[in-house]
């Protein structure tokens, strides 16, 4: 795995092993699959400068920190990973440290479902990649706006196995989808 783009274009992301500690049940986005998000939220969503320029990113169910980094790299202000496995917290740790991001990044050690309400600004691009088809997603970003972890206008992206058709909030807006292989993508606004 490496960054795709932006300023640490072509460094390596610590990523998952084969076994041991948790990190095997682990699935980071694809490099493939990253690229084409941020080419999309470059490009195609309407009525908004490109992401991820000087967003606050809040990465739920983080793993290896793929995405939030991916996001610092190509200019996100600031990026917050949340995750509960202790081996993806040590993956994210790991790449945050190698790739000089320490005063950018800030990992949390929470359940994404339970975030509690958010002490400081809230973030205006959220990702979000839960374990597959367990209804996780809805739960946590149910919790995320009940928290006050997301800014008016945020926009979401949500990872999905592709044959999942996930409850999309009401206080959301679909701006986007699309299937990448057995993952599809869900690009939303909040309202």
């Amino acid at each position: 795995m490496r960054v795709v783009g932006g300023a640490l274009r072509g460094r390596r992301l610590a990523a998952p092993g084969a076994a041991g500690g948790g990190a095997a049940h682990l699935r980071p986005t694809a490099d493939r699959v990253r690229e084409a998000l941020f080419n999309i939220l470059a490009h195609g969503v309407p009525d908004q400068p490109p992401p991820p320029q000087g967003r606050r990113v809040l990465d739920l169910f983080a793993g290896t920190g793929a995405l939030g980094v991916e996001a610092l790299s190509r200019g996100a202000e600031r990026a917050t990973f949340v995750d509960d496995l202790p081996a993806a917290r040590a993956l994210i740790r790991e790449n945050v440290e190698n790739l000089g991001l320490i005063g950018r990044a800030r990992i949390l050690r929470r359940d994404a479902t339970r975030l509690g309400p958010c002490r400081e600004r809230p973030y205006d691009l959220v990702f979000l990649d839960p374990p597959y088809a367990q209804g996780l997603g809805e739960r946590a970003l149910a919790s995320a706006q009940e928290g006050g972890w997301l800014a008016p206008g945020a926009l979401i992206v949500w990872e999905e196995a592709a044959e999942v058709e996930p409850a999309l909030p009401a206080w959301a807006e679909l701006v986007d989808a699309r299937r990448m292989g057995p993952a599809s993508l869900r690009i939303l606004r909040a309202r």
